[in-house]
């Protein structure tokens, strides 16, 4: 049994020598600190100066953000000649459908106001389906941008079918399950 407070070559196999270091080599200002395991690691696999040039540097984002970017979608709907507006007309013409149902629920319409709304996001993901690039209409990948239009769509759509009074669509089951559930 060997003690804690024996040395590793104690225990019938000999020390190891502790490897020696040569100086530190300068920083300039924006290079990080090296910790003394990453001065050892460059050497031993046999990498030059280039290399650790090159591990020194961040894949972090810039603190600092040094110039500007477009937005994702900025130029997908339309080349980048023309105005923005007209690049984003799939999503202008969602939203402004669906900005003319809120306005028709609000004036006292509210199934005409729903069917608007429900009928927007229909066609949101018709659009998003088949054309090849709609701006800022592509949020997610197109498979789930067209599960999540779509079922809203269908969703507001049938609320404001079987909105009272007097439903358009009448489902048997519905009126029983609402007097269960709230009756």
């Amino acid at each position: 049994m060997r003690a804690e407070h024996d040395e590793p070559g104690a225990a019938g196999r000999p020390a190891e020598p502790e490897p020696q270091r040569g100086p530190e080599p300068e920083r300039t200002p924006g290079q990080p600190e090296r910790t003394p395991g990453q001065a050892e690691r460059a050497p031993e696999q046999g990498q030059g100066q280039g290399a650790r040039a090159g591990a020194a540097k961040s894949r972090r984002f810039p603190s600092v953000t040094e110039g500007t970017v477009r937005p994702e979608g900025s130029g997908r709907a339309v080349p980048g000649a023309v105005s923005t507006p007209a690049r984003q007309w799939p999503m202008l013409s969602v939203l402004a459908a669906t900005a003319a149902g809120l306005l028709t629920t609000a004036t006292g319409h509210p199934r005409v106001g729903c069917l608007m709304i429900g009928i927007a996001l229909i066609a949101a993901a018709a659009l998003r389906r088949f054309l090849p690039s709609v701006g800022m209409l592509a949020v997610r990948s197109r498979f789930t941008d067209m599960i999540t239009y779509g079922l809203l769509g269908v969703a507001i759509t049938l609320l404001a079918l079987v909105m009272e009074p007097n439903p358009t669509l009448d489902i048997p089951f519905l009126e029983s399950a609402v007097r269960f559930t709230v009756r």
